[in-house]
């Protein structure tokens, strides 16, 4: 009897102590439930991009917004070169990816099952030369004065005349937006490129990965070899932080176009939009906020501008703090991450080039190829750059 009584008359806080610990692991796991279902909800968006100052809005995109994001598990996948990038988008193993808009068309000619659904900058390339070229020509100790003429065309004729070699210049791949701003720079002088060795031009372009350009010119300069090469940001500002040659011109001033030539594109597989727009249209959403903030912070500079400089630094460490600086100068502007809608017309012009060049093969359908649906409106999200 009396150990009934005890049982029926437990004291409140013996109660307390055992109900408390076992709803605190019915709420844990609810908890653990809840998380894990709600990360079971979103769509997996990987991206493959390569380590440029062209692609610094995604790497912005994927620290402030990612977190955040209500429909896209938003993954990034880093490339060493371009060559990889294609074959791991061939082979499906991503839904989004960062590519120069003359790749991206020949890939969209041999594949044709993607969409471009927008810009991830514009400009943002430049052609640096090592010191036996620099010594030739009178070049501004101000970049931003630095303007493509004739002045380098000019060297490249004697260059060739006392090798009797071409001048090699490196770019990240034949069939790059740097391939055709060189051809735009040189027929504008009566000078013609290669593609292929001893075909009677003035340059012929090389393939060189871009981290490596750097100390190729550097190379070629011990040699007392004239080189160059035509790559993207911030490479070329690393060529002049580091001491290892000048920048002649930059992209902005070869093509000149409003608003700023098209040069990476971003793709998006035709299995991606008819399964995960919603998620996709996240991601593209918080690129082009990434963009408004990049654009903002170069502005501001200071401690904005440190922030999107430790961002960049953690995802790649072989850009340096300078050059990322140097690269996002506001008074340059030579590389900038407004207007990221697709603008047909920019492509257009591109591609008129490409072919021009002999760059691309065949031009394609522009109107196919996009994907408007896709457009995002800053103004509409809360971002201060107006589209």
């Amino acid at each position: 009897m009396n150990a009934c009584l005890c049982r029926s008359y437990l004291s409140k806080s013996s109660l307390k102590c055992f109900l408390i610990p076992q709803l605190i692991r019915i709420g844990l796991c609810f908890c653990i439930v809840t998380t894990h279902a709600y990360g079971a909800n979103k769509e997996p968006i990987r991206a493959l991009y390569i380590p440029l100052a062209d692609h610094y809005a995604a790497l912005v995109a994927y620290e402030r917004y990612a977190p955040h994001m209500q429909h896209a598990d938003f993954q990034l996948s880093k490339m060493n070169s371009w060559d990889l990038l294609r074959a791991h988008f061939y082979e499906g193993r991503a839904d989004l990816a960062f590519v120069m808009s003359p790749l991206a068309m020949d890939m969209y000619r041999e594949m044709g099952d993607f969409r471009w659904v927008g810009l991830m900058h514009r400009d943002g390339n430049a052609l640096a030369v090592n010191e036996i070229i620099a010594g030739q020509l009178e070049l501004s100790p101000h970049r931003k004065d630095r303007t493509p003429n004739q002045d380098l065309a000019n060297v490249i004729k004697k260059v060739n005349s006392n090798q009797l070699l071409q001048l090699k210049v490196g770019v990240p791949h034949l069939l790059s937006t740097h391939s055709v701003v060189l051809h735009k720079y040189l027929n504008s002088y009566g000078l013609r490129m290669d593609k292929l060795p001893h075909g009677g031009g003035d340059v012929l372009i090389i393939t060189q990965a871009p981290p490596l350009a750097p100390k190729y010119i550097l190379g070629q300069a011990n040699r007392a070899t004239p080189a160059a090469f035509e790559q993207s940001l911030p490479w070329a500002d690393i060529v002049e932080t580091s001491g290892f040659g000048k920048i002649a011109w930059y992209s902005k001033d070869v093509i000149k176009w409003p608003n700023g030539h098209v040069e990476c594109i971003a793709i998006a597989t035709d299995r991606a939009i008819a399964s995960k727009e919603r998620a996709l249209r996240e991601v593209m959403t918080a690129i082009h906020k990434a963009g408004a903030d990049i654009e903002a912070a170069r502005e501001q500079g200071g401690e904005a501008l440190e922030d999107i400089v430790k961002i960049v630094r953690k995802h790649i460490p072989s850009h340096s703090r300078e050059a990322i600086v140097a690269s996002l100068d506001p008074e340059l502007k030579v590389i900038n991450y407004k207007h990221l809608n697709i603008d047909k017309a920019g492509l257009a012009h591109i591609m008129g080039l490409a072919v021009q060049a002999n760059i691309l093969s065949e031009p394609i359908d522009i109107d196919a190829f996009g994907d408007p649906n896709f457009h995002v409106d800053l103004t509409q999200q809360g971002c201060c750059i107006d589209e």
